[in-house]
C-alpha cells in the first residue's frame, strides 16, 4: 500500500487504546488514533553544494533542483570512487566533494534502518483554544499529532525535548534535530517527493494541517506590514483548506506525506552551539534560555534546569556572531548551508531578510551572542520565506510561535 517510487510514503499510527487490535482491511476509528508517523527510510544522497558561504551575494535559483537519493542499509566510504563518509561535524566537508554521493547523517548518529517522524506538527492533546496550547511544562501524556489540532507552543526546547523523550521509550522517541529535519527535506525534494516548494500552512490560529488557497507574493504578512495582502493569514476557508483537503502542503503533493514544513508554526530543532572552548551553550542569559544546566552565553551557569541528553539525541555547532560567514559552519545534511548562495533582500521597507537560493526562504541560519537555537519551517505569516529550507534562531526559551516535532527510532 506504500511505494516511495510513486510518491506514497509509508504511515503509522500510535493509538489511545493500545489493546485495540485491527485487521488489514479495517478503518481505525479517528476517535481512537492518538498520533500518525510517517516512514523516512534511510538513504545517500548526492552532494551539489559544500555550503562553505563566506560572504552574502545575490541567490541563485538554478541550484533549486531534484536531489539524487539512493535508499539502502549502507554507509557511504572514501574507499570507494563517487563516494564519501559522511563527515557529521558543523563546518567539515571531509573527503566529500561535489557529486559524491553521502549517507545522511540523520541515520548515523542514532544509528537505524529509518526514523518515523511526526505528520504534523506536535499538538497539545485537549486544547480548546489556540491560547490553551501556549504551556511551557514537560508532560509527555499531553502529546498528540494529527491534523486540526492547534500546535504546542510557548515551550522551552528542554521540556519539548523531555517530553518527547518520556513519550515512548519503547520506541525510542525524541525531539526532532537539525539534520533530521534536513533528512526529511532532501527526501522532499527528491523524485520521491513533491520536488517543489511546500504550500504554506497559512492557518493564523496554528491548527495543523491546513494549506493556503494561493501560494504567497511577498514575505511576512503580518496586518502592521504596509502589503499584507499579498498573502492572507486566516482560520476559515476563504483562504485557506484543512486536512485532508491540503495535499499542496504535504511533502508528496498528497495525503501520504508530512505535513506543516512550511508555516504553521516555527519548529525548535534539538541543536546547540558550542563555545570557543568547547562548551555547550544552554541560553543567552537567566531570563532567556532552553531550560537545560549549562554555560549561558554572558558567562554565567545555568544548575537548577534539566539535565543535557546523550549527544545522539542533538547537533553541535561552532559559534559566528557573522550570519555572512555562518553558513561555512553547516552540518553537510541539515539543509541550512547547502541551500545557498544567500543574500540579505529588503522585501518590505526597512524589513530585511536573509535568504537562501532555494525558494527565497528565510536564511537567518547562525547565532549571535543571543539567539543560540535554530528553528525551521518559519510560521504561519512568513509567506515566500516560509518553506522546508527556512532557518531562523531564537533564544531556547518558550515563545508564542514555536512548537516541535517528534522522531521515533525503533530498533
Amino acid at each position: 500500500w506504500y511505494s516511495y517510487e510513486e510518491k506514497i510514503w509509508a504511515n503509522a499510527v500510535i493509538l489511545k487504546d493500545e489493546t485495540k487490535d485491527y485487521k488489514a482491511t479495517e478503518v481505525i476509528p479517528e476517535e481512537n488514533i492518538e498520533s500518525y508517523f510517517v516512514w523516512i527510510p534511510k538513504y545517500r544522497y548526492q552532494l551539489w553544494d559544500l555550503g562553505l558561504y563566506d560572504s552574502l551575494t545575490s541567490i541563485d535559483t538554478s541550484k533549486v533542483h531534484e536531489i539524487p537519493v539512493i535508499f539502502g542499509d549502507y554507509n557511504t566510504s572514501d574507499n570507494i570512487e563517487g563516494e564519501c563518509t559522511t563527515p557529521m561535524e558543523s563546518g567539515a566537508s571531509g573527503n566529500c566533494n561535489i557529486g559524491d554521493y553521502m549517507t545522511h547523517p540523520a541515520f548515523l548518529s542514532n544509528p537505524s534502518k529509518g526514523f518515523w517522524v511526526g505528520k504534523f506538527e506536535t499538538g497539545y492533546d485537549g486544547a480548546a483554544t489556540s491560547d490553551d496550547a501556549k504551556v511551557n511544562v514537560n508532560d509527555p501524556s499531553k502529546i498528540i499529532i494529527k491534523p486540526n489540532v492547534y500546535s504546542w507552543r510557548r515551550i522551552k526546547i528542554a521540556n519539548a525535548f523531555y517530553s518527547s523523550y518520556d513519550y515512548k521509550r519503547n520506541l525510542d522517541s525524541h525531539m526532532m534535530k537539525n539534520t533530521e529535519w534536513g533528512a526529511v527535506a532532501y527526501l522532499q525534494h527528491s523524485k520521491y517527493g513533491s520536488g517543489t516548494s511546500v504550500r504554506i500552512n497559512n492557518n493564523s490560529s496554528f491548527l495543523t494541517g491546513y494549506q493556503a488557497n494561493n501560494e504567497p507574493t511577498c514575505g511576512d504578512t503580518r496586518s502592521f506590514l504596509p502589503d499584507a495582502e499579498c498573502s492572507k493569514n486566516c482560520l476559515d476557508n476563504t483562504c485557506n483548506k484543512a486536512y485532508p483537503n491540503s495535499n499542496l502542503a504535504s511533502s508528496t503533493n498528497n495525503i501520504s506525506g508530512i505535513f506543516d514544513m512550511s508555516g504553521g508554526s516555527l519548529e525548535y530543532m534539538m541543536a546547540f552551539v558550542i563555545d570557543d572552548n568547547n562548551n555547550i551553550i544552554v541560553g543567552s542569559d537567566s531570563s532567556q534560555f532552553s531550560g537545560f544546566n549549562g554555560n549561558l552565553m554572558n558567562g554565567d551557569k545555568i544548575t537548577n534546569g534539566l539535565k543535557l541528553p546523550s549527544s545522539k539525541y542533538y547537533d553541535m555547532y561552532h559559534f559566528e556572531i557573522d550570519n555572512a560567514q555562518a553558513f561555512n559552519y553547516r552540518i553537510l545534511g541539515d539543509a541550512t548551508g547547502e541551500g545557498g548562495p544567500f543574500s540579505k533582500v529588503n522585501h518590505i521597507e526597512n524589513h530585511y531578510v536573509y535568504s537562501g537560493s532555494w525558494y527565497n526562504d528565510s536564511s537567518y541560519s547562525w547565532f549571535t551572542t543571543q539567539y543560540n537555537f535554530f528553528q525551521r519551517s518559519a510560521a504561519y505569516y512568513s509567506g515566500y520565506n516560509a518553506g522546508v529550507f527556512a532557518t531562523t534562531v531564537y533564544y531556547g526559551s518558550e515563545i508564542w510561535d514555536c512548537s516541535f516535532r517528534l522522531i521515533l527510532t525503533p530498533t
